[in-house]
């Protein structure tokens, strides 16, 4: 079901004029380890395409195996119509990692960690690997839940419509620095500095008030644990239905 890498798993992707990273060139990531932890942990994207000359930006849910990345969207939807085509896009992901407040508004920043990935997007049509593919997305979020939850229904099923991309380039970027003043600033400006880690956290769950009697955490969501950091909480949930 996972297709295959299409280059070599240990190595990285290749630089081009299109994914090089030409701000802070020392912050660029290219290998293949760091790009996909940083994908993996994310559950959000956004997807940049061009309909009639017009760019549009749209955020929604995604994932990855091997250097394919899959996300749904509705039928209906002017993003899943466009990229049926098969056009060029976009895809990027940010995790907002620190604020940091430095003694000049120049050197003001955040640490994060963001990855371009570059590729054509194409609808998937074989209606079983569709059919698998909804059943991923969802496992892929919460291991093993497509096989308690009912299939989707016909309605559902042409509702929904899956996008594909093979990874053709992709860039890193990874901030992860403290506060760094101009040397004469650290004694001449007598601002109050710092820098801030900013986490996404799992609040407790509420149960559904038609629950039937009896029901519990499935053992696969025990990583599920109110407090726990998002991100974090994402790869292991990767890793319990890809593996890795």
């Amino acid at each position: 079901m996972t297709p295959p890498d299409s280059v070599d798993p240990a190595a990285s992707y290749p630089v081009t004029n299109v994914n090089k990273v030409k701000r802070v060139h020392d912050r660029g990531r290219y290998d293949k380890d760091t790009i996909h932890a940083i994908l993996d942990a994310a559950l959000v994207c956004h997807i940049a395409y061009v309909i009639d000359g017009r760019p549009y930006c749209t955020p929604t849910g995604f994932w990855r195996e091997g250097s394919h990345l899959y996300w749904h969207g509705s039928s209906a939807s002017r993003m899943i119509r466009n990229q049926k085509e098969g056009v060029d896009v976009c895809l990027t992901v940010t995790h907002l990692d620190s604020l940091v407040m430095a003694r000049s508004g120049f050197h003001h920043s955040v640490n994060y960690r963001a990855v371009m990935a570059f590729g054509k997007a194409h609808v998937i049509d074989d209606p079983e690997v569709k059919l698998k593919l909804m059943d991923r997305f969802i496992d892929r979020i919460y291991p093993g839940r497509s096989k308690l939850i009912r299939q989707p229904n016909k309605q559902e099923f042409k509702a929904t419509t899956m996008i594909g991309m093979e990874i053709e380039t992709a860039s890193g970027k990874i901030r992860n620095t403290h506060v760094a003043d101009e040397e004469e600033d650290y004694e001449g400006v007598p601002a109050w500095s710092a820098m801030y880690p900013i986490t996404q956290v799992l609040g407790e769950p509420s149960d559904c008030p038609r629950q039937l009697p009896g029901l519990t955490r499935p053992d696969e969501m025990s990583d599920f644990e109110p407090g726990s950091r998002f991100d974090e909480l994402m790869t292991k949930s990767y890793r319990r239905t890809f593996g890795g």
